[in-house]
């Protein structure tokens, strides 16, 4: 069982208004209660300063609630102001004042700490959320993050996190592209690691820059999206290949419009031409998969095809 707890937070007793953070928190959850395919993922439950004010008590309690055992997997996602601190950062609540801003994120790590969940992914959209998960007697020098525990951050710990003119956090619009299938692997699963290196890629040397710390000795799907070939075509197509370097021979019985037919070698060409459109093969002796048929070409893997075969070789998908 999986459960998430996403918090948006626009409205402010003592600092300025945002815009964006309660639109972020609508998006993400489609994305984390369902697969693209409509089955269960996280079970979800939001909280909004647009249904009334989101307290520093109210937090420290939703969180607790979502750390509590029963689960295999729990998300934190927090959209809203960061409070710059010596080796930390608040996040700010609706009742925050310069004094107490909000809920300390070290005061996050120490309930993470302490709960039993073995996979424990943290979210942040926030200005200074980089400094999360820093140890403050350590200074800069260390971090400390429980073991199954990732941390992504919109923010370097001395940025800023930018909103779009749309009325969206620029991070976490880019985070619901990665969940939607911009960070998908060949077989459509989304990971946090995944999800970070699709949001670094979007994110200029002049612009803010999204920070990942993890302490994991594996990763879980995050979400499944619709795969560019299914794992029953994955493994067929791998056995074609002997040997990972194989040169795999074709010809025109391969191309559905040669007469006569051989149905074999069609369906094994339909399997190919996935490949092909997953990056995971390329022809030889042509530019086009169809000419290397038609012309008694060839096919073999690329560096990515090379290593599914390696998987699937070792049994490990």
């Amino acid at each position: 069982m999986k459960r998430a707890l996403l918090v948006g937070v626009d409205d402010y007793a003592n600092f300025g208004a945002l815009s964006g953070c309660c639109n972020d928190v609508v998006a993400l959850h489609p994305l984390l209660s369902r697969h693209a395919d409509e089955s269960k993922n996280f079970d979800c439950v939001t909280m909004l300063s647009s249904g009334g004010p989101v307290t520093r008590d109210e937090l420290l309690e939703a969180i607790d609630q979502l750390l509590s055992p029963a689960v295999d997997v729990a998300i934190f996602y927090f959209a809203g102001h960061g409070h710059q601190l010596a080796n930390d950062v608040a996040l700010v609540t609706s009742d925050g004042t310069p004094t107490t801003p909000g809920v300390l994120f070290s005061e996050v790590l120490t309930k993470i700490a302490n709960s039993p969940i073995p996979e424990v992914i943290v979210i942040l959209d926030c200005c200074f959320s980089g400094a999360a998960g820093g140890v403050p007697q350590l200074g800069d020098l260390a971090t400390f993050i429980r073991r199954g525990t990732s941390i992504l951050a919109a923010a370097r710990a001395d940025q800023t996190a930018s909103e779009t003119p749309a009325g969206r956090g620029m991070f976490s619009t880019y985070l619901c592209d990665a969940l939607e299938g911009g960070a998908a692997d060949i077989l459509g699963k989304v990971t946090v690691a995944g999800v970070y290196a699709h949001l670094s890629e979007m994110f200029g040397a002049w612009d803010q820059r999204p920070t990942f710390k993890a302490n994991i000795d594996r990763l879980h799907d995050l979400r499944r999206t619709l795969p560019a070939m299914e794992l029953v075509q994955l493994r067929h197509m791998m056995k074609l290949f002997p040997r990972s370097d194989f040169v795999f021979p074709l010809s025109p019985s391969y191309e559905p419009d040669v007469l006569p037919h051989d149905e074999k070698n069609e369906a094994d060409f339909a399997i190919l031409q996935k490949g092909r459109d997953a990056k995971l093969l390329r022809p030889v002796g042509e530019k086009h998969l169809y000419y290397a048929a038609v012309n008694s070409k060839a096919c073999e893997l690329t560096a990515l095809g090379r290593h599914y075969w390696i998987l699937i070789d070792r049994d490990l998908i």
